[in-house]
C-alpha cells in the first residue's frame, strides 16, 4: 500500500473523473473505499460544475468486486448499507455517466459499471457476476439492473452460472456500449465525456429520469412526466439557445440557466419587511 487515497478525483472542462485506486488489489472495493464513493458522488451531484462523470479504475482493472479479504466485524446489514448507499447515489446522479472499463469488472465492479449510463470497454476487458462463486447471491443493484437490460434469461444465465464473458460477448448482450482499442479508450472516453459536458445539463438530467422512470411507468403516466419536463427545459436558456444556433448554424452553447423572472416582492401593508 502506498498511502495514498483510495479514490482519485480530477475535473477538466466540466468532466470528472473519479479513479477506484486500490491496483494492488484490483481495485477491490473495502469500507473506506465504499465511503469514499458515496461522498464523491454526493459532492457531483451538488457541483453545478460538473456536467459528466467518468469513473474507472487504477492499473489494469475496472474492479473486482467487493472487497472480502479485508476483515470487518460490522453487522451485515451496516455492510451492506453502505453498497446499497453508493448504487442509489449512481443511479439517481443527474449527470450522464461513463464508466471506462479496462481489464476485469466482476461482481459489485461489473455493477458499479452497469449503474452507469454508458459502458467503454477494451478486447481485454472481462466480465463476471462472480456472485455464486463465492456463495453470495446478487448485490449492487444486479437483480434490478440485470432482466431490464437485458431480458430474465440472460439475466439467469449470467447469474446462476457466474460464468466469465469478453467484452464482444457484454456489447452482443447490450451490457457495453462501445468496444474499443486498448491504445485509443483514453482519447474515445474523453471525447465522449466532453460531448456530454457540453450538452444541454437540464435536459440530460431530465433525460435520463424520465428513461428510468420510464421503465415502470405506464405510456400515460410516461406521457404526463415528459409534458412536465419540457415545461421546465422551456423555462431554461437552452431551448431557445439551440433554435438561436440552428438557425445561425453554429453549436449551441448550453448552461442550463432558468430563465424565468421571480415576481417582486411587495411589501404588505405598512410592514417594511413585506410580512
Amino acid at each position: 500500500m502506498t498511502g495514498e487515497s483510495v479514490l482519485l478525483s480530477e475535473d477538466r472542462d466540466g468532466v470528472r473523473t473519479l479513479t477506484l485506486n486500490r491496483p494492488y488489489r484490483k481495485n477491490a472495493i473495502d469500507a473506506e473505499l465504499w465511503a469514499a464513493l458515496a461522498d464523491a458522488l454526493r459532492a457531483a451531484a451538488a457541483d453545478r460544475a460538473v456536467r459528466a462523470l467518468v469513473l474507472t479504475g487504477a492499473g489494469s482493472a475496472f474492479c473486482s468486486g467487493a472487497d472480502i479479504s479485508t476483515p470487518d466485524n460490522a453487522h451485515p446489514v451496516y455492510r451492506m448499507r453502505a453498497l446499497t448507499d453508493v448504487a442509489v447515489l449512481l443511479h439517481e446522479l443527474p449527470l450522464p455517466t461513463v464508466a471506462k472499463v479496462t481489464g476485469v469488472a466482476v461482481g459489485a465492479g461489473w455493477n458499479l459499471a452497469l449503474g452507469c449510463d454508458l459502458v467503454v470497454a477494451t478486447p481485454q476487458s472481462t466480465f463476471a457476476q462472480i456472485f455464486t462463486r463465492r456463495g453470495l447471491s446478487l448485490d449492487l443493484g444486479g437483480s434490478w439492473l440485470l432482466p431490464r437490460l437485458i431480458g430474465l434469461q440472460q439475466a439467469k444465465r449470467l447469474a446462476l452460472l457466474a460464468e466469465t464473458i469478453d467484452a464482444e460477448q457484454a456489447r452482443d448482450l447490450g451490457l457495453v456500449t462501445w468496444v474499443v482499442a486498448q491504445e485509443e479508450i483514453d482519447g474515445f472516453v474523453t471525447e465522449l465525456a466532453a460531448r456530454l459536458a457540453a450538452g444541454p445539463p437540464v435536459a440530460l438530467a431530465q433525460t435520463k429520469a424520465l428513461l428510468h422512470e420510464g421503465a415502470g411507468s405506464t405510456l400515460r403516466e410516461a406521457l404526463a412526466a415528459e409534458s412536465r419536463a419540457q415545461g421546465l427545459n422551456f423555462a431554461t436558456a437552452d431551448a431557445p439557445e439551440a433554435f438561436a444556433a440552428f438557425a445561425e448554424r453554429r453549436e449551441p452553447r448550453f448552461t442550463g440557466h432558468w430563465t424565468v423572472r421571480r415576481p417582486p416582492i411587495r411589501a404588505a401593508g405598512n410592514s417594511e419587511n413585506g410580512r
